[in-house]
Parts: C-alpha cells; structure tokens; sequence
C-alpha cells in the first residue's frame, strides 16, 4: 500500500473521531431538550462511536507498521483486534440501554420539546450516514477490517435512529409515553445484533480465514497459466489477514530442472499473482517430479 494511501486511511481514522464527537454532542443535546429514554439510549451508543473511532485509529497505525524480528509477519491483524472491541462495547452500550428501558417502562412519561429533539437527532443521523458511506467504501478499498466494522456500526446506528425518530413521532401523537422505553428496548436489541455480526467477523479474521471463491479461483488460475517447464502445482492455500493476503502451495518441476530454472517459474508466477491479487505475501515450495501427487493444478 502507497504512502498516500496510508496517509488517507489514518486521516480518515482520525476525522472519524472527531464526527464521533460531534454526534455524540447533537445527540445528548437531543436528550437533554426531551429527557426522552429512547433518545438517550440513541446517544449512549454514540459514546461506542467515539470509542470505536478511537481503537480504529490506534489499529490503523499499528497495522501500517512495517514487519520487524518480533512480528516477522507484519501487524496486519491489529485491525482484527480493534473490531472485537468495537463488537464488545456495543454490547456493554446495549446492556445500559435495557437498564434504562426497564426503569422507563416502570415510570413512564412523555417527552418534552418534541420538534427540537427530533431536529437535533436528524442533523446527527445525516452526518452519521454521509460518514458511515465514507468508512465502508474507503475501508473495503484498502482492506480495512477496523474502518470497515466502525462504518458498519455507524450504519447501524443510522438505522436505530431512524427507527427512534419514528416511533417518537408516533409517542407524541398518541400520548402513550410506555412506548419511549420499548423503542430504547429494540434500539438495545438492534446494537446486540450488530455487535454479534462484527465479533463474528473479526474472529474469522484472527483464525486465518480463507480468502473469497473468487479470489481463490483466480490465484489458480494465475498459476495454471504462468507455470510453464512446471509439472503441477498442489496444497495451495491462501488467507486473509488484514489488509495482506498469504499465497502458498508447492510447485513440481522435472527432477533434472535446474535450481535457477525452477527459480525462474517462481519469480514469473510470483509477478503475476502480484498483478492480480493486491497486498500479497507468496511462499512456494518447489519439488522434484518424484513428489506429484496429481492432484491440485496440473500445468498443460
């Protein structure tokens, strides 16, 4: 990944906690002009944002750094640590969220200033919907597992208000006030499911998953088609980590091929795997023909 590239992710790591901050100002502003549960429970996940913001900042760095003795694989799986948190603080957020469910659901009462609340917290919603498109789009461009997961969870916080202001709207045309602490109950709901969906994620990530079918048929085919004076290729394995995908399988050549012809095949497939598969790490074995297996990738 480019210098420039580096420098834009951590810019946008950093921009994100300071649209944290802001959101999370409208939205207790919002509380504060309605006492609405349902609207401070809407403001207690955006204290997860501004945390998030921060831990996806700290992993976005560390990710950047360079392979050293100590890590001789790199730091790319930082990120995958950071969306763990983010999973474990939305949950700890949707737990306080019931918590005061279940005290409004035992002394209801109807909000006040109901237009300026919903003003306030739509203004927040409309900045966290242009962020979240910025985060998931620039995430998934460089392979950012920690801008991808904060900008899943904004969406999803995008989703709870909006489901907050509508059913707000409803509670002040029918005078039901029991209805504010079951919208902060489902808006708990909602983030407990979002937090599952980014834990799950994440421990795909730390437990080297394979890269997508599609990625994988085409690291087969780059070998299929750039392995000339090759016998076969077989065991090719690829995973993701981070940002990095890691390429290894073991390649037959004639018993009688020499060390800087095999060399040769390598260096051209290793070119070519480069060309089509980005932030690559590549290992091959070579074998003498005795070791084919016959199976895998047989080089016509």
């Amino acid at each position: 990944m480019s210098i420039t590239t580096n420098n834009r992710t951590l810019a946008i790591a950093a921009a994100s906690l300071l649209v944290g901050v802001i959101v999370l100002g409208l939205k207790f502003l919002a509380w504060y002009i309605t006492g609405s549960i349902a609207l401070y429970s809407d403001a207690l996940e955006s204290i997860v944002n501004v945390v998030t913001a921060v831990v996806a900042l700290i992993a976005v760095r560390l990710a950047q750094r360079p392979a050293d003795a100590a890590l001789p694989y790199g730091y790319h799986k930082a990120e995958y640590f950071s969306a763990v948190i983010v999973g474990v603080m939305i949950i700890v957020a949707a737990i306080l969220i019931v918590r005061e469910a279940v005290l409004g659901f035992l002394a209801p009462s109807l909000p006040e200033a109901p237009m300026q609340g919903l003003v306030v917290s739509s203004v927040a919603t409309v900045i966290n919907v242009i962020w979240a498109v910025v985060l998931i789009r620039h995430g998934r461009s460089v392979q950012s597992p920690a801008l991808e997961a904060d900008g899943r969870h904004l969406m999803t916080d995008v989703v709870s208000t909006v489901g907050v202001l509508a059913g707000l709207a409803l509670v002040y045309a029918t005078g039901w006030a029991v209805l504010d602490p079951i919208l902060a109950a489902l808006v708990a709901l909602n983030i407990l499911w979002s937090g599952w969906g980014v834990i799950r994620h994440s421990v795909g990530g730390l437990m080297d998953v394979a890269v997508p079918p599609d990625t994988q048929k085409t690291i087969r085919d780059v070998i299929a088609t750039n392995a000339d004076g090759a016998i076969e290729a077989h065991d090719i394995r690829a995973r993701q980590a981070g940002k990095m995908t890691f390429i290894d399988f073991h390649l037959v050549v004639p018993g009688a091929m020499s060390v800087e012809d095999a060399h040769t095949i390598c260096d051209q497939i290793e070119a070519k795997l480069r060309e089509a598969v980005r932030n690559v790490q590549i290992t091959i074995h070579v074998e003498p023909e005795q070791k084919a297996k016959h199976s895998g990738i047989v080089v016509l």
